[in-house]
């Protein structure tokens, strides 16, 4: 199964970085202007059971794509599964750990599956790759910028 992995340290406490990731509009804070989203719903902030349903274009089609946490240990990790969405399978972990100096190194994992099998995979991971690490780059640095004492 692919994966993705992004790290960087933040210049803020864990508990800051958290309650950053907690706020009920974050979802819009990190969603950079140049991708077709829409945050349709968000419930439940980060805890075992809440949902956050979104709408992404590829073209003129909209797809739609509802995530479920599965797993919340405050304030070290939580991770989000596709319920519904554009891949066959999705798994995001966010890890958050306490560094000296009131830092917090600032983790995104991401293992998934897409879809047409071992040709899918050969068309599009290239693709994937990339922009995973240009949302996560991103995400990172609204993050620092907004978290930052």
């Amino acid at each position: 199964m692919p994966s993705f992995s992004y790290s960087s340290v933040i210049d803020a406490p864990i508990d800051v970085i958290w309650q950053f990731h907690e706020r009920p509009d974050v979802l819009n804070v990190l969603t950079p202007s140049w991708q077709s989203v829409e945050v349709v719903r968000r419930e439940g902030g980060l805890d075992v059971g809440a949902v956050s349903e979104f709408r992404l274009w590829f073209g003129p089609i909209p797809v739609q794509w509802l995530a479920q946490h599965i797993e919340c240990d405050r304030p070290y990790l939580f991770t989000d599964e596709q319920v519904q969405g554009p891949f066959d399978q999705w798994v995001h972990r966010h890890c958050f750990e306490a560094l000296e100096g009131d830092r917090t190194c600032l983790t995104d994992v991401i293992t998934y599956t897409l879809p047409g099998g071992l040709v899918g995979y050969c068309l599009g991971n290239g693709y994937v790759q990339q922009e995973l690490k240009r949302l996560f780059t991103y995400r990172h640095q609204v993050t620092q910028q907004l978290c930052c004492r």
